[in-house]
């Protein structure tokens, strides 16, 4: 398993959670309380995973890299899972909220003119 997964979050939801230490949301307008788990992806996924979630969406972006070993130190739980009509499987992470403290960089990202993912940073 890759040392680090991606989570592509609204700007306003991890301004948030970089205030409380914890990060609730799964996915687009879930909680991780609502899923059971916190969707993530690897890079190769990541464009298709926004493109996918998050067309038409006009909230900021950011992408969120998370340390894997930091996560597990915390109690949480990387499973790799197919998901029904993917192409391959996705790194979910359960056990709770995201610990702010895994996550090692933040990147803003946005959907262009045409819908396509790019980081803006």
């Amino acid at each position: 398993m890759s040392a680090t997964i991606l989570h592509l979050a609204h700007a306003a939801d991890w301004a948030a959670a970089s205030a409380t230490g914890q990060y609730l949301m799964s996915t687009r307008g879930a909680t991780i309380e609502q899923v059971g788990y916190l969707h993530c992806s690897y890079p190769r996924q990541l464009a298709g995973v926004a493109e996918f979630v998050h067309a038409g969406d006009p909230e900021p972006l950011v992408v969120l890299e998370i340390d894997v070993a930091v996560l597990e130190a915390e109690g949480r739980t990387v499973r790799v899972e197919a998901l029904d009509g993917a192409p391959e499987p996705f790194p979910h992470v359960y056990g709770g909220p995201l610990p702010v403290a895994a996550v090692v960089t933040v990147r803003d990202a946005e959907l262009d003119a045409q819908g396509r993912f790019r980081f803006t940073d």
